[in-house]
């Protein structure tokens, strides 16, 4: 897809996909966004101290940098897989700079996600690895023995990418959650949030990001808890 970069409003830039008219980040601030919905609502509030992460949507790889920061920061032993069907360029990659935004030490990790090899397990810091998959979520399947505590969901939005919006790709996420597990995404829509609900997820609505009102947070109901609701109701 040909694509353009802009600059967002706090001075991060991000990609723009004139063919669908559509930015890969929030315009009111591609860092701001990233931070407010995936890390912060995501990787904070789960509390758990060796995190599975599964991305849809590793785009420009700015979830996974400031993900990478923060485990750093905090020592938290963090594996990140991450799919996408369409790798940006490295020259992209430059342009975007956000590690040098961010710190000198983010240009590095920043660099070495997008330079390291697809389909491999690989140690970006002390405290970060990532495996990369390089395929189209509607027909991979997903390791059944890989079990994820977090799920960052940042597709394109249901009206852009309607096909990643489905009961069916929810379906399969969900199968392979811890119990507990997080589902977080900047996307509020009603239907969104009925679906989740419907799988399995009990859904908050929370205060969306600067130009958002509102974003969607999913827990994964524990088993112990469902039987308890069923033998109540019995």
């Amino acid at each position: 897809m040909t694509h353009t970069l802009i600059e967002t409003a706090d001075g991060s830039k991000t990609i723009f996909i004139p063919e669908i008219n559509e930015p890969y980040h929030s315009v009111n601030g591609a860092i701001t966004e990233s931070e407010y919905v995936f890390v912060n609502r995501g990787f904070v509030f789960h509390k758990k101290k060796d995190p599975v992460i599964f991305e849809v949507g590793f785009g420009t790889g700015l979830n996974a940098l400031l993900t990478a920061i923060n485990a750093e920061k905090n020592n938290r032993q963090t594996m990140y897989y991450t799919i996408e069907k369409y790798p940006i360029s490295n020259e992209t990659v430059k342009t975007l700079a956000y590690g040098d935004i961010i710190s000198n030490n983010a240009s590095y990790i920043y660099e070495k996600i997008h330079s390291c090899e697809w389909e491999k397990t690989i140690k970006i810091s002390p405290h970060f690895y990532i495996h990369k998959i390089n395929a189209d979520l509607v027909n991979f399947s997903v390791n059944t023995t890989t079990i994820f505590d977090i799920i960052y969901f940042d597709a394109f939005g249901p009206d852009k990418q309607p096909e990643m919006w489905t009961p069916e790709i929810f379906q399969k996420i969900y199968t392979n959650c811890s119990p507990g597990a997080l589902f977080v995404t900047y996307s509020a829509k009603g239907e969104i949030r009925r679906q989740l609900a419907n799988i399995g997820f009990e859904i908050e609505r929370l205060q969306g990001p600067p130009g958002k009102k509102h974003m969607l947070r999913g827990i994964k109901k524990h088993p112990a808890t469902n039987y308890l609701k069923t033998m109540l109701f019995l």
